[in-house]
């Protein structure tokens, strides 16, 4: 990973475990943890930037208030990362500036 994750997890009931992939890199979680928790756990921070000016954002509400958790889920921009569970095998990756809205995929492809 490329950076340390100052991500702690608190005691609690063993749960079942997923692996997601996070910029590509596999982490295991907990299925019931969010995208953006992966992204804390990964040390991948920023986890956007904004469409204007390019500003890095964090997770920083997890409850779905504040937008700076917004990912890209399986190809999808947009994804408000605190309120999606992770699931065995999703990709996640973190947003760079505004998403295309003239129809092109994530990443320019059509």
């Amino acid at each position: 990973m490329p950076n340390a994750s100052a991500f702690e997890r608190l005691p609690c009931r063993p749960q079942a475990r997923v692996t997601v992939f996070v910029e590509g890199d596999p982490v295991e979680m907990q299925a019931h943890d969010s995208a953006a928790a992966a992204v804390l756990a990964a040390g991948l921070l920023p986890s956007r930037t904004t469409p204007a000016g390019g500003s890095p954002r964090a997770p920083y509400c997890l409850m779905g208030a504040c937008f700076e958790c917004l990912v890209e889920i399986d190809g999808t921009p947009n994804q408000q990362g605190c309120m999606i569970a992770v699931r065995d095998g999703m990709r996640i990756r973190r947003q760079h500036g505004a998403r295309d809205m003239h129809g092109e995929g994530p990443h320019g492809d059509a």
